[in-house]
C-alpha cells in the first residue's frame, strides 16, 4: 500500500507582486514572476503527495537535477517510513552537500511523503508529528518592502482588515527615518513593527556597531520600539549575533537559511538568537523542524517558523508550527496567484490568527489545470545579486 511507485519534479512559475514593486526591481531582473519547485510522490495505493524545496526560487534547474539524482534511491521503498527515506537521501547527498542545496531537495521529498501518508490515513500532516494543543495561532504580516508612504499605508490597511497586530518590514542600517516613520504610522492602528534587515544577501553584511547605531538612531526619533531584528548581520557570524543581543532591546532572530537541524540546535545551545526561524523547505522537512522545536523547548528559546516560499513550503511550516506548539507564524503579504489557488481555504485567517489546518494531508489543492496554467518560465528566477532599486532619500520620510 505504501510503496513509492512514481516520483516527479515539478517547476511552476506564477505572477508575483507587480511590475515596479521594490522587491521586483531589486531581485527579479526579468520581471514580476516567481518559480517554485516541488516533488510529487505517488504511492502504490494511488495517493499522491507534494513537497517543496526553497532552492527552486533561485536555481530551478539545480533543484530538478538533484530530484532526478535522488529518485532511483526511493522508488519501490516504503513511503510510510519517512525517517528512513530521509536517511537514504542523506547517504546519497551528504558527501557533496552535507549542507546547502541538497537539503532543500531532501526537504521536498520529506514533505511530499508526509503529505501522501497523512492523506492515506485521512489526517492532517501535523498529527504525524505531534498533538497540537492550539486551534489557532497568531500571525504577523510579512511585507514592508515599500518605498512610499502610500504603499506602507496600504499594507497597514490590509493588516488592520485581517486583525493582524504585528508587521515585519524590510530595512537596512541607513533606513533610520524610514523605520521611525513606519513605527509611528503603525502605532496609530495599534500595530507593532519588527524589522528584517535582509543581511543573508548582503556583501559585505552589516556590522554589529552599525545595527546598534541604527536602533539608537531610531530611538532618538520615536518612543515606539522595534519588536525584533531579523537577519541583522551576516549568517556566518554567530558571535556577532550574540554581541548584538547584549547591546539592543529588540529580540534578535534568524536562521531561515540554515539547512540542518544540527547547525540550528548548535546555535540554540550557544544562545545566538532570542528566537529561531527554521523553514521546513530548507532544513530537511517537517521532521527536521520538530527536532528544532524539541531542543528549543529544552533551552527556553522560541521558534517562529519561516514561511516565505510557495504554498507547499508555507503549509509545511504551518503544520510544523502547530505540531511543535508554536506561538506565532509568518503571513506573506505579496500577491502570488499560484499560491492562492493551491492554498484555497487551508490558510484560513480569523481576527489575526491562522486557524489550524485539519483537513487530510497538507491541505493543498493541485490539478492538471493548475500545472498547465502556471507553466515553468526559466527567466522567472530570483537574483541573489540584488540591484539598486533607487530608494527615496531619507528626507522624504520627514516630509508631512
Amino acid at each position: 500500500m505504501s510503496k513509492i511507485i512514481n516520483i516527479r519534479s515539478l517547476l511552476l512559475s506564477s505572477p508575483y507582486a507587480e511590475e515596479g514593486h521594490p522587491e521586483i526591481l531589486e531581485c527579479f531582473p526579468n520581471g514580476a514572476k516567481r518559480t517554485i519547485g516541488m516533488v510529487e510522490v505517488t504511492l502504490e495505493n494511488g495517493m499522491k503527495g507534494l513537497g517543496e524545496g526553497y532552492l527552486a526560487v533561485f536555481a530551478p534547474r539545480v533543484f530538478e537535477s538533484i530530484v532526478e539524482l535522488c529518485t532511483p534511491y526511493l522508488l519501490d521503498k516504503d513511503g510510510f517510513n519517512i525517517s528512513q527515506r530521509v536517511r537514504d537521501l542523506c547517504r546519497v547527498c551528504d558527501y557533496w552537500s552535507l549542507q546547502g542545496a541538497a537539503r532543500h531537495v531532501i526537504s521536498a521529498f520529506e514533505i511530499a511523503l508526509a503529505d501522501a501518508k497523512a492523506k492515506t490515513l485521512n489526517i492532517p500532516v501535523h498529527r504525524l508529528y505531534g498533538e497540537s494543543k492550539a486551534e489557532k495561532m497568531e500571525m504577523y504580516g510579512s511585507g514592508g518592502i515599500c518605498d512610499t508612504k502610500e504603499h506602507f499605508r496600504a499594507e497597514l490597511d490590509q493588516l488592520s482588515e485581517l486583525g493582524i497586530g504585528l508587521y515585519k518590514i524590510r530595512a537596512e542600517k541607513e533606513d533610520i527615518f524610514r523605520t521611525a516613520w513606519i513605527l509611528e504610522e503603525a502605532s496609530k492602528r495599534g500595530i507593532r513593527v519588527g524589522v528584517d534587515m535582509c543581511q543573508n544577501l548582503a556583501d559585505p553584511p552589516q556590522k554589529v556597531k552599525e545595527v546598534v547605531d541604527y536602533v539608537r538612531g531610531i530611538g532618538n526619533l520615536t518612543d515606539r520600539e522595534i519588536v525584533f531584528l531579523e537577519e541583522s548581520i551576516g549568517p556566518a557570524d554567530p558571535e556577532g549575533f550574540k554581541a548584538l543581543r547584549r547591546c539592543v532591546s529588540p529580540k534578535v532572530c534568524g536562521g531561515e537559511i540554515i539547512t540542518t537541524p544540527k547547525e540550528m540546535i548548535d546555535r540554540i545551545r550557544d544562545q545566538v538568537y532570542d528566537f529561531v526561524q527554521p523553514d521546513a523547505s530548507v532544513i530537511g522537512g517537517i521532521g527536521a523542524v520538530m527536532e528544532v522545536f524539541d531542543k528549543a523547548f529544552q533551552m527556553n528559546t522560541e521558534v517562529v517558523v519561516h514561511a516565505w516560499g510557495g504554498p507547499v513550503a508555507i503549509m509545511a511550516s504551518y503544520h510544523a508550527a502547530f505540531a511543535g506548539q508554536g506561538q506565532l507564524v509568518e503571513f506573506p503579504m505579496l500577491d502570488f496567484p499560484l499560491g492562492d489557488e493551491m492554498l484555497g481555504e487551508s490558510k484560513a485567517i480569523e481576527k489575526g490568527y491562522l486557524l489550524r489546518p485539519d483537513g487530510p494531508g497538507l491541505g493543498i489543492t493541485f490539478s492538471e489545470e493548475i500545472e498547465e496554467k502556471y507553466r515553468f518560465d526559466q527567466t522567472a528566477v530570483y537574483s541573489c545579486k540584488t540591484l539598486d532599486r533607487g530608494k527615496p532619500l531619507e528626507s522624504y520620510w520627514n516630509e508631512s
